[in-house]
């Protein structure tokens, strides 16, 4: 006889798990206090220490089946900019992935990650200068949260984890499936209940997961990476261009801000003498005329495999400038957090495993 499949119980939704009880035969009452105990009390363990008020023959039934796959902590490092903590975790098949914690005025950011790598290969990224090597399931997707939200718990944080970006390693479209399960769990009012609007999708022109977001008019935050104004430009520095050219790019996000009158957060990475001139804002500006938009800049983060610099601030402000005062466009220049531990924008992988 095998023995049962082991899962889980972070990759179930609330009516998944209360499914999944009474095809166990127990109560869904039964459900709800694991999933409270899992979300609410944070419990890392089935047992009765952790879940005291569940029936012996359900944590007899969890514990030959069903388990919260916690991610150990292979390595916490902390900026010295005071706000920014990376935790490098370890997956149960031996894999690991990047998790950044960061601290802004009033809040509380999870940057999470959607893959072990990532299959898209932009020049300047770390994460995509290592590959790919398998999508993360919607329970390691969501244990990243519940592990922010639980160092938070233990530190005695005044703030709980409010929000989430999915701008870690990999490209969520490319896994979309997992990462809209992890996202429905993500902001289940009985659990971590992250608000719709506190969730960022970051992608990089992944065109038929933008017109899939489209079609089913999910509530949340998309961020596109532009960072080129034309078609070979964009392909020179992200591969996946070749795939989803710029026209067809642009054309998915004016369908998504149709369908859901949403405005989109285009990302530009500021390179140096590359695609930081007036002349490129100017670019940016006319591709994204007549579309609700907002533009952030972000001066490039170095990487190991990537020889460009970051624009100086001077020509950052040039072009913010430019978006605003040539084309009314809002634009916000990133704030450079944790770039001393490699938890910035496009610096996060696993090297130092």
């Amino acid at each position: 006889m095998n023995p049962p499949v082991r899962l889980n119980l972070y990759d179930f939704t609330r009516e998944e798990l209360r499914a999944q009880f009474v095809r166990w035969d127990f109560s869904p009452v039964h459900a709800e206090r694991l999933w409270n105990y899992l979300y609410l009390q944070l419990a890392e363990s089935c047992d009765a220490t952790a879940m005291p008020e569940l029936p012996e023959k359900v944590r007899a039934r969890l514990a030959a089946g069903g388990k919260p796959d916690v991610l150990p902590t292979a390595l916490a490092t902390d900026s010295s900019d005071g706000f920014t903590r990376k935790y490098l975790l370890s997956l149960a098949d031996g894999e690991r992935i990047e998790t950044v914690l960061m601290r802004f005025n009033g809040r509380v950011t999870a940057c999470i990650s959607s893959q072990v790598g990532c299959a898209m290969g932009c020049v300047f990224c770390a994460t995509g200068q290592m590959g790919y090597t398998r999508h993360l399931t919607p329970g390691e997707i969501v244990a990243q949260a519940v592990h922010v939200a639980r160092a938070l718990r233990s530190a005695g944080e005044p703030h709980r984890l409010r929000n989430v970006v999915l701008m870690g390693m990999g490209e969520p479209l490319h896994n979309y499936d997992a990462v809209m399960s992890a996202i429905d769990i993500l902001r289940d009012s009985a659990g971590l209940a992250i608000a719709a609007e506190r969730i960022t999708l970051s992608t990089v022109g992944v065109v038929p997961g933008i017109l899939r977001l489209a079609a089913e008019k999910r509530p949340l935050h998309l961020a596109v990476s532009l960072h080129a104004a034309t078609q070979a430009e964009r392909a020179a520095l992200v591969p996946a261009a070749r795939k989803w050219p710029l026209d067809e790019l642009m054309a998915a996000c004016r369908t998504y801000s149709e369908a859901t009158g949403r405005r989109i957060f285009y990302e530009w990475t500021l390179i140096e003498g590359k695609n930081d001139t007036p002349e490129h804002a100017r670019a940016v500006g006319n591709l994204l005329r007549g579309l609700p938009a907002q533009v952030n800049l972000i001066p490039l983060n170095p990487t190991s495999g990537y020889a460009g610099a970051p624009t100086h601030n001077e020509a950052a402000k040039a072009f913010q400038r430019i978006l605003a005062a040539e084309f009314s466009l809002p634009s916000t220049v990133r704030q450079r957090r944790g770039i001393d531990i490699g938890a910035g924008c496009g610096q996060l992988a696993v090297a130092n495993a």
